[in-house]
């Protein structure tokens, strides 16, 4: 079958990301390729697509079956795209994947007419099964995983589909249907990695468990460093990142990839994220050792009150531990944070601010605290009647989408860009990473100058 994947554009006006190599995509579009289909990439965010752009690519496609992912952020985007793919390819099936549309399943069939088909958790095996009962035009009763608009106009929603055992079974994601160009960066293209799936803990502010679920499945040693040496002899790049949300989960097999770059001679370069009670000074020295040249650490909040209620289960002394021996090995270290979780107060966000001070890490991210469909949270803040913003068009953890009795949406606001303020224009920090230099040091001293323009502009105005 002919098919067309599409990464749906950012909503004007969002805080967003520069471009990042769609993994998610890249995935579903090797498992089509491996079993025969013949696949075509939109992506409206690297290539700075209109709707307008959009609708002349899609019908040049003449794809048979539109698939879609999307984050709560483009979610909106998704259905808009959906519809244009129905205007111009009237016979074609949309299929709409990604973890805001796995809890929202039901509701997204309902709000858009022109989407046919949800598919949720993990997609690659339960799209070609899809994929093979389109083609046949046979009943999707048996597909397990999917959500979608049956005959007779009411909706069916199959049982969930197991999780894959055997990540080493998957192919590695094809790259070459990606804009590779529009990736590049600062005079390098980072391909991203996802070497994992599943995490064991229970954050309650937290899609990705409630998506790929709570036990940790791993791809081997081998088969992850065979993915980076074919990135690196195809593409001539060295430097990656891993997706995993928590990469040093099992030590061992971290000390075995470490192992495996080493075997290999490959001149790379990497970064990663973790938790900070999951790393210790000799793992954090074996990854530097084998290319290891930055961690992001979850540090969401510098109030251990405030991580009680996360359920993060860590500890602020563990939080120190970990980036003073980051620090000391030569790793450079980023500081996520989470401000205005439910519980946060005015008082609870500035001791946060300041811990973050005391880290004295690289680079931060201040993000507020986002409800998302599908956890916890979401159903606290609904249920207290707390949401303030249900337009996903602004979930972008830069806007405030809720309130509580602690915390009004504009402090929170206004705290957030002190936070960022405070710590980018630090002296010390603006030389420290002039020196640093590289894509790090690049970034965030264009994140510094930007903070620099604004305070400048508050003050002339």
């Amino acid at each position: 079958m002919k098919i067309t994947l599409v990464n749906p554009p950012y909503p004007s006006n969002a805080h967003s990301h520069p471009p990042f190599i769609p993994l998610g995509i890249a995935y579903l579009g090797a498992v089509c390729e491996k079993a025969g289909h013949e696949v075509t990439v939109i992506d409206c965010q690297a290539e700075r697509l209109s709707f307008d752009a959009f609708r002349k690519r899609v019908a040049q496609t003449n794809a048979e079956v539109v698939g879609m992912t999307s984050t709560t952020l483009t979610y909106k985007s998704a259905l808009e795209n959906a519809r244009i793919a129905k205007e111009e390819l009237p016979n074609c099936t949309t299929v709409l994947g990604g973890c805001h549309a796995t809890f929202w399943d039901e509701n997204a069939l309902n709000e858009c007419p022109s989407l046919d088909i949800i598919v949720r958790r993990e997609g690659e095996i339960t799209f070609i099964e899809l994929l093979e009962k389109l083609k046949s035009k046979s009943s999707l009763n048996g597909v397990l995983g999917v959500t979608f608009r049956n005959r007779d106009g009411g909706i069916t929603r199959n049982e969930d589909r197991p999780f894959i055992e055997n990540l080493d079974d998957l192919p590695f994601p094809a790259h070459h249907l990606l804009p590779l160009s529009s990736f590049h960066v600062v005079g390098k293209t980072i391909f991203p990695l996802t070497t994992s799936r599943g995490c064991v803990y229970w954050c309650e502010f937290c899609t990705a468990v409630r998506m790929f679920g709570r036990r940790y499945r791993m791809r081997s040693a081998k088969n992850v460093v065979d993915e980076i040496e074919m990135i690196y002899k195809k593409y001539g790049q060295d430097q990656f990142t891993f997706y995993d949300d928590a990469f040093t989960v099992d030590r061992q097999r971290v000390v075995d990839i470490c192992n495996e770059i080493h075997r290999r001679n490959l001149p790379i370069h990497w970064d990663c994220e973790t938790r900070v009670d999951m790393v210790d000074r000799d793992l954090l020295q074996k990854m530097h050792d084998a290319g290891c040249i930055a961690v992001w650490f979850g540090v969401e909040s510098g109030s251990q009150n405030v991580l009680e209620k996360m359920q993060k289960k860590i500890k602020l002394d563990q939080t120190k531990l970990a980036f003073k021996t980051a620090r000391e090995i030569g790793l450079m270290t980023v500081a996520s944070v989470v401000l205005g979780f439910p519980g946060e107060t005015e008082e609870t966000a500035w001791e946060t601010i300041n811990f973050v001070k005391e880290l004295d890490p690289d680079d931060i991210g201040f993000y507020i605290a986002t409800p998302y469909p599908g956890t916890p949270m979401y159903d606290l803040v609904k249920s207290k009647g707390w949401l303030k913003v249900t337009d996903f068009n602004r979930y972008d953890t830069a806007t405030p989408t809720f309130e509580t009795p602690q915390l009004s949406g504009a402090k929170l606001k206004e705290i957030r860009y002190k936070a960022h303020q405070q710590f980018y224009l630090r002296p010390g920090y603006i030389i420290r990473m002039f020196g640093r230099g590289g894509t790090y040091g690049v970034s965030a001293l264009k994140t510094s100058a930007a903070y620099m323009l604004r305070a400048l502009h508050l003050r002339l105005s």
